[in-house]
């Protein structure tokens, strides 16, 4: 499995452990999740590893990685003498990764976070996450700051919305020219939505990770949605979509109801639950000023 198969499969509630934040240095933190990551860098801490940097510059894309953050390698097979080398107080992971939790712990203690559940509810977890990490690093005040900051972008992006709430939106990564993968229920698109006003025009069920992954005609669903796609496409997709009779027959295309939107990590925390609501709005008021 990729790197790329494995951002969808972040999965399971969190179990932390208790690590004393009394040091007379910063913790040496091994980051293996980007959720986790970009919330460490929103509260001012850089890790000092992670993994596959090249899945963050293309997936996550902020905050940017500071340069002397080092890549471990693969997330499920980090460089295991790197990881000695670089000396860890602690390994942050996700429980994705619980097959390889005993080579982890082998090098430093490792804390499991997930932010994606059966029950759902990844915002609420993300909150909790980073409350946790906040106090990992004793960045208590920090912690409460960006979980506030959030929630006041989502307000005061709501009001901006209002005006251009009325019709649903599907919002999809494309893994190929004829599928994709549609955020609903569960999904952190769907918690943005819910906290900024929007309505999901994908409302079938999800799996566990907030997605279906439908041919394009399983979006001919709604007849008066509008079509958001995250980058990066597929090689080739773009050119082949337009030549595609499935494609140019759906309501969105025929209606030119359809934004680009930059890459969002969504499989993220709360860093990225912001990113999608800022590049959403902007895409949603360039559309209307276009007419």
């Amino acid at each position: 499995m990729t790197r790329r198969q494995a951002l969808g499969l972040f999965t399971l509630p969190f179990a932390g452990m208790g690590f004393s934040t009394a040091e007379a240095r910063p913790l040496r933190i091994v980051c293996l999740d980007d959720g986790l990551t970009e919330t460490l860098l929103m509260l001012g801490v850089s890790p000092v590893a992670i993994a596959d940097r090249e899945v963050w510059e293309k997936w996550v894309v902020e905050p940017r990685l500071p340069p002397d953050i080092a890549d471990v390698g693969t997330l499920l097979e980090p460089n295991l003498e790197f990881l000695q080398q670089l000396r860890p107080d602690i390994i942050l992971s996700m429980p994705y990764l619980d097959g390889i939790k005993p080579l982890l712990e082998r090098v430093a203690p490792v804390t499991t976070i997930g932010l994606y559940t059966e029950a759902g509810q990844p915002y609420q977890h993300a909150v909790e996450a980073t409350r946790q990490l906040a106090g990992l690093v004793g960045k208590e005040s920090e912690g409460e700051a960006l979980i506030a900051a959030a929630d006041a972008y989502f307000t005061e992006v709501r009001q901006q919305l209002a005006p251009l709430s009325a019709r649903p939106i599907y919002v999809v990564s494309f893994l190929d020219p004829r599928n994709v993968r549609v955020y609903g229920a569960k999904s952190l698109f769907q918690e943005v939505f819910d906290r900024i006003g929007l309505s999901n025009a994908w409302t079938a069920e999800t799996n566990y990770w907030g997605f279906s992954t439908v041919g394009i005609d399983g979006l001919a669903t709604s007849s008066d949605a509008r079509l958001a796609y995250l980058e990066p496409l597929p090689e080739g997709a773009g050119g082949t979509l337009t030549e595609s009779p499935v494609w140019n027959a759906m309501p969105f295309v025929r209606n030119r109801w359809i934004m680009r939107l930059p890459a969002v990590l969504m499989f993220g925390a709360l860093p990225s639950a912001r990113r999608f609501a800022r590049v959403l709005a902007s895409a949603m008021t360039a559309e209307a000023a276009h007419g």
